[in-house]
């Protein structure tokens, strides 16, 4: 019988730290953070037209005056630093030396610059050497943000737009799920030495204006489970460490039993 007692145990500790191991994305985001921002004073309003150019973003451009001038009427696609066809507009990609390489004004830097910057100085360019009033339209089209959790759809979703909201983004997610909660969404954001994390609490209809909840790019949005999600998944948990407890048990009484006869 102390056999038994023995294995016993140490078949109940074998599996409640094999049912732990599933939980590791979870205890991940839960975990407390080191630099918890929740003050908008603190926070930049996250708008993109403060975000630089950098090497190997990529650049969609396009003339609304006379497009035939930055997108060629039948484009290839071409690699690093040429153009390819999105749209209606063609990407560029910054080179490693922070410039690009468009029709007839040859390279310019745009690396450093916002979006705004970079397409008055297309423009002021194209005006001087070739056009006489052009509209240029610059987008970033690289810029994205990473859904996890408790959301109908997971994954990384590009920003398109220079003030995008949190609940926009959860939009085009397609929403929360039924096991969410949506008191808790966390915004992970900086490097990994220096994460800031802010709390948003969608129940609080102030939410929706709330600067914090604008994304900004490489953002990490996190929806935890809620109580209810927990419990129903603890009691999960149990159920299926204790039947198989409670089976092996059975059996070794009826090989005890069966022992003595």
């Amino acid at each position: 019988m102390r056999i038994i007692i023995y294995f016993f145990s140490f078949f109940l500790i074998t599996l409640v730290l094999t049912s732990c191991s599933g939980k590791q994305y979870q205890i991940l985001f839960e975990q407390k953070a080191t630099n918890i921002n929740p003050d908008t004073s603190q926070r930049s309003n996250g708008d993109l037209t403060s975000y630089h150019i950098k090497p190997q973003d990529l650049l969609q451009i396009r003339n609304l005056q006379n497009i035939k001038y930055v997108v060629d009427e039948s484009p290839s696609a071409s690699g690093t630093g040429g153009g390819g066809v999105a749209g209606t507009g063609q990407v560029y990609q910054v080179e490693e030396d922070g410039t690009i390489a468009l029709p007839v004004i040859g390279h310019i830097l745009v690396s450093g610059l916002t979006r705004v910057q970079a397409a008055k100085l297309i423009e002021d360019l194209y005006r001087k050497n070739l056009l006489k009033d052009p509209i240029i339209e610059l987008k970033i089209t690289n810029l994205k943000v990473t859904l996890l959790g408790e959301f109908k759809g997971q994954g990384n979703f590009p920003l398109v737009k220079d003030r995008t909201t949190l609940v926009e983004m959860i939009g085009q997610a397609g929403g929360l799920s039924d096991k969410a909660n949506e008191t808790n969404i966390k915004i992970i954001r900086g490097d990994q030495k220096n994460p800031q994390v802010t709390y948003i609490n969608l129940r609080d209809i102030q939410s929706i204006n709330d600067p914090r909840a604008i994304l900004q790019n490489g953002d990490i949005v996190y929806a935890s489970p809620n109580k209810r999600s927990i419990r129903n998944d603890n009691l999960q948990n149990i159920s299926t460490l204790v039947q198989p407890i409670l089976l092996l048990f059975n059996t070794a009484l009826l090989v005890l039993s069966l022992s003595r006869r």
